[in-house]
């Protein structure tokens, strides 16, 4: 083997050892985090990246919208925190919407790396916390001065000794204080436990920085993601999809344009700034963007920063995919989330069978904000609490299988269990199952929603935050594929209650949810009759829906 083949394999194995090193340092965050979102939904990232602050590794647990985002990141921190007043021992941190991840109840926090007392990179890591204060997590705002406690790009800790004024203004400024300043302090040991195992890394491979290994990632994946594109025709797309909003419907629009070497996604024509806060910043735009071309066209390809520079992405300021400060930004995942469906709808128009039908994509997630009952009747021992729940609705069908039940697609994130959750408050979820007849039908079978009742413990009242979209536009099909179910949300009496915001609900009363089907691929008239039976006998599909979409006859029904 010649030595230049030696010492590529040495820089793919160093490449695999980053990538172990931000796994490792994304399971010390959830092993050490207070919030369930942290701990149990897996709503978080990490990653390492070199001294001009590309990244070069993500960890494989997280969300695209998190390590996209926090890609940009590091680059703030550097310009504003001054690279000449960093120090070994220090820990940075932000929930900065526009330099962070998109809303104020994201924490980033950036530690710089050193080995034998140089800088050679730094370790990021961002946390979804159960609260930051103001009027909640939910879409109630109409700035995002009213969504919770701004932290700027600031010093955390400074050569390891931490800023105990700062997290007292934290405990003073959010209701959960101890969920929020111990998920902070899981994000900087985090960081510490990356450091330590990238250390050791050096030491092993006898390596001083991360020069070579950071020069030979992102020129092989800048190479790889771009042979890909070069493999396209240069054709232009549009799309668009018209979603719930807030009190009136959002349209997004896309249009792809594919050059030699990259690929320009520009939403011209979308929704402009919504008055309440469903508003997405540019950052998280990108990311959710990037995420789709990536996962469409590249997706072997490690994701870092040079395997995302081919996707250019640009969206009119003003508009709800590029909003301005100070705009209410709290729900900016229930569109951004959306952004995937809208790009992959004009990659179908360029190349077959490619892309999924479109999904309920924008998790189903409520908080429930508990209290005693006001009227009297709350015993001595009942608490306040705030509880954060994230569900899911079904992913669309794929081009060659049916798409997954109850599952969170892009964001990947983790459905949260009932006993974590009834853990954490006085709430109780009297039901949780999939959804029948939920998936849009087709010759592949769009992912079942659920079902969802919802609680206090006696002697409580509370007050639900709903942060759901598809109410009034279900996902669509492709290729002849049904529409998914749509949204519904209520009280156990009738009432019919909003997907979005802050609603009372009265004391005793249950909230009942239908969580969205992702739609169907293909005509229902191709679908092979013994997955229709097999659907049937898992109750994924009633002998009624059998018979009326894919024309199963009574006779084949029975005994199933």
């Amino acid at each position: 083997m010649s030595t230049s083949s030696i010492v590529s394999v040495a820089n793919q194995v160093m490449w695999n050892r980053l990538i172990s090193v931000v796994e490792e340092q994304a399971t010390a965050l959830v092993r050490t985090a207070f919030s369930t979102s942290v701990r149990e939904a897996g709503d978080l990232s990490a990653g390492v990246y070199d001294l001009e602050g590309r990244m070069l590794a993500q960890a494989v647990t997280g969300t695209p919208g998190h390590v996209n985002a926090m890609a940009e990141t590091v680059a703030h921190f550097m310009r504003i925190i001054g690279t000449d007043n960093m120090y070994e021992g220090d820990v940075y941190i932000t929930n900065d919407p526009w330099m962070g991840t998109g809303h104020l109840h994201d924490i980033t926090v950036v530690t710089p790396s050193f080995h034998r007392g140089v800088h050679v990179g730094y370790f990021g890591c961002t946390a979804h916390v159960v609260d930051i204060g103001g009027r909640g997590f939910g879409a109630d705002g109409n700035s995002v001065y009213e969504e919770g406690l701004a932290i700027p790009i600031m010093k955390f800790a400074e050569r390891g000794k931490v800023d105990l004024s700062f997290v007292n203004i934290v405990r003073h400024n959010v209701r959960e204080a101890d969920q929020v300043v111990g998920d902070i302090y899981a994000l900087a040991t985090c960081n510490e436990i990356g450091q330590r195992r990238l250390s050791d890394m050096l030491d092993e491979f006898g390596l001083d920085d991360l020069t070579t290994v950071a020069e030979f990632i992102l020129e092989h994946s800048y190479r790889a993601t771009v042979e890909r594109i070069a493999a396209l025709p240069r054709e232009s797309m549009t799309n668009s999809m018209m979603i719930d909003g807030f009190d009136t419907p959002v349209n997004l629009q896309v249009r792809l344009d594919i050059e030699e070497d990259h690929i320009k996604a520009n939403f011209a024509g979308t929704s402009g700034v919504d008055k309440k806060g469903i508003n997405v910043p540019a950052v998280y735009t990108r990311a959710y963007a990037c995420y789709a071309l990536k996962c469409a066209l590249a997706p072997e390809v490690p994701n870092n920063a040079a395997s995302l520079a081919p996707f250019r992405v640009t969206s009119p300021e003003g508009s709800i995919l590029n909003a301005p400060h100070p705009a209410p930004v709290a729900l900016r995942h229930v569109i951004g989330h959306m952004i995937p469906d809208v790009v992959f709808g004009a990659l179908d128009k360029c190349i077959e069978r490619l892309v999924p039908a479109e999904g309920a994509s924008s998790l189903c997630n409520f908080q429930v904000s508990l209290r005693p009952r006001s009227d009297g009747n709350a015993p001595p021992e009942a608490t306040r609490a705030e509880v954060l729940m994230f569900n899911s609705g079904g992913s669309g069908a794929r081009p060659t299988l049916d798409g997954l039940n109850a599952t969170a697609f892009p964001s990947g994130v983790m459905t949260m269990p009932i006993e974590a959750t009834e853990h954490t408050g006085p709430i109780i979820v009297w039901r949780k199952e999939l959804r029948p007849d939920s998936g849009g039908v087709g010759e592949f079978r769009g992912g079942l929603g659920q079902y969802m009742e919802v609680g206090a413990q006696a002697g409580h009242e509370f007050d639900f935050s709903a942060m759901c979209d598809r109410v009034d536009h279900p996902a669509r099909g492709r290729a002849g594929g049904g529409k998914g179910a749509p949204t519904t949300i209520g009280t156990d009496d009738g009432t019919a209650m909003r997907g979005k915001g802050r609603q009372p609900v009265r004391p005793g009363a249950k909230v009942m949810l239908a969580f969205p089907g992702g739609a169907g691929y293909g005509s229902p008239k191709s679908r092979d009759r013994a997955a229709v039976l097999k659907d049937v006998r898992g109750g994924y599909v009633s002998k009624e829906a059998a018979m009326r979409d894919y024309g199963l006859s009574e006779d084949e029904l029975a005994g199933q």
